[in-house]
């Protein structure tokens, strides 16, 4: 049997029809898994007689909606390639993801709407030639967008014809990279399979299950799970925004089993006053993952009955690597667990050999879920995949009953609020200051996002001031990257080669970042 993701909505909608697959705990809309793929065949029937065809790439600019749902499974059945964007992104952000895949299409939510008459009027830099909008009440219409809902309302759900299946490219999603420009990670229909195979087998994820969608769904984070829970036959109860009060609230009034958040939310959840006013009697599990779980956060959660297991993975893995079992998840506290089902896991040296328990070293991942490549970048990809593992980048330790524990990272990566920021952005968008000599950016302990971006600065000026470097960066960069503070030195230490000694830079400036 040829695999192709969107026929899963189609088969679940068959052995399933009534059960619900999708409720807005914003607005109230309920799917039934017949609904919404209904819905997503007209989508995919309307795309189709718009010009899309096998391999043609179709952005999303949407918040969490059954929009984003019912297109990313339409254009899959289609053969279609999906790049969903990061909304938090600014317009050359965003502009280059664009234009770097060759997108020919955006789907895009009205909120949306000012960042995207930037990106029409920007002309041939990108390939967009085709423009749909999702407008509440015909709010912020445009002269050259289609409307979404006219679009799919008045096409057939008829089931169209799947053109495209296994390794043929399912989407390509772009994360920071290390250069300071995005890398587009490749994900196909069968490495999307394997992922769902893994999270299934490994994970308590049960027939009939309410799993709460708190992440947005342009992260891997939260659409592997999506598309686990159509796989699997559980509804995913989404929100449009993270709000901590209303993650609780809806735990009771829709009785969720199951959730994945990020450390951040949970630390926010947490600090939520009167918690056993909240009824969160049916819900098993939270996995956390994005960024290591803090011991006090695992044991704040134990003591009012909630497991919180910790989960490690990356867009690369098209989300899993490492998971740790309720069983485990306090007798090894700190630990993200074991590999995945279907997974290889392990720490390695400079040299490529396995590392000692205890001892310090590389993560590498292995399994069928591994990305195909990073989109137009083959030296990246072949400095990444290595006889089919993946260095992550990530240093750890294994212990004597191989559990991993998530120490530092090697490449200078930021986690702020469970996104991932890397420095060299940050640091290319302040060197073009005129006063601006040299900068490294580092990430200090936030007690509000994890961490937070800092920048020290060499200058040319001494009249140069902290606040000329943060209103610098306001606008070039999405919020989430921006520095929350900005120090003077005379020189960046460097190691004998050049390089930065990052180490030694938080060393000197260990925070707390500012609020």
């Amino acid at each position: 049997m040829k695999t192709n993701i969107g026929l899963f909505l189609t088969k679940r909608a068959v052995l399933s029809p009534t059960r619900e697959a999708y409720v807005d705990s914003k607005s109230g809309l309920r799917l039934t898994f017949t609904e919404l793929n209904d819905r997503s065949n007209r989508v995919a029937n309307a795309l189709a007689a718009s010009g899309v065809k096998q391999g043609d790439r179709v952005a999303l600019l949407m918040m969490n909606s059954a929009e984003f749902i019912e297109s990313y499974f339409a254009i899959a059945k289609l053969g279609g390639v999906v790049v969903p964007l990061n909304w938090r992104l600014v317009a050359d952000e965003l502009e280059f993801i664009l234009r770097d895949s060759g997108a020919q299409m955006l789907i895009f939510g009205e909120e949306f709407i000012d960042v995207v008459i930037d990106l029409h009027g920007r002309g041939d830099k990108t390939d967009l030639g085709t423009f749909i909008q999702m407008a509440e009440g015909g709010k912020g219409e445009t002269h050259f967008s289609s409307d979404y809902e006219a679009l799919r309302d008045a096409a057939s759900d008829a089931e169209p014809e799947i053109v495209a299946c296994d390794d043929d490219l399912l989407y390509i999603m772009y994360t920071s990279g290390t250069t300071g420009l995005p890398k587009g990670v490749v994900h196909s229909h069968n490495t999307t399979l394997w992922a769902l195979l893994t999270f299934a087998i490994t994970s308590d994820l049960r027939d009939g299950d309410r799993y709460l969608g708190a992440l947005p769904m342009f992260h891997v984070g939260s659409l592997t799970p999506i598309t686990l829970n159509v796989y699997r036959g559980v509804t995913s109860i989404v929100m449009r925004e993270f709000d901590p009060v209303r993650a609780w609230e809806l735990m009771g009034e829709e009785k969720i089993t199951a959730a994945l958040l990020v450390p951040a939310m949970l630390n926010f959840m947490i600090q939520v006053p009167e918690l056993d006013r909240f009824d969160f009697s049916l819900l098993r599990w939270i996995q956390s993952g994005a960024s290591p779980l803090p011991v006090n956060l695992i044991e704040a959660y134990d003591r009012i009955g909630i497991e919180v297991h910790q989960i490690y993975g990356l867009t690369e893995t098209c989300g899993p690597a490492c998971v740790i079992d309720a069983e485990n998840a306090l007798r090894k506290i700190g630990s993200t667990g074991r590999a995945f089902f279907h997974t290889e896991v392990q720490v390695v040296r400079e040299d490529g050999t396995r590392c000692d328990p205890g001892e310090q070293g590389e993560v590498w991942v292995k399994g069928p879920h591994i990305m195909l490549e990073y989109w137009n970048r083959p030296d990246a990809t072949a400095e990444t995949i290595v006889d089919g593992w993946l260095r992550t980048g990530d240093v750890a330790s294994e212990d004597e009953d191989g559990f991993i524990y998530i120490q530092d990272r090697i490449k200078d990566m930021i986690i702020s609020g469970g996104e991932n920021v890397y420095p060299a952005e940050i640091e290319n968008v302040i060197l073009a200051h005129p006063d601006v000599a040299e900068v490294a950016v580092i990430g200090q302990p936030s007690e509000r996002w994890g961490e937070s971006p800092f920048a020290i600065v060499v200058s040319k000026n001494p009249d140069l001031a902290e606040g000329d470097i943060l209103k610098h960066c306001d606008g070039k960069l999405a919020r989430f990257k921006l520095p929350k503070g900005a120090t003077f030195i005379e020189t960046i230490p460097r190691n004998p080669s050049g390089k930065v000694l990052k180490r030694v830079l938080r060393e000197q400036f260990p925070g707390p970042a500012a609020v």
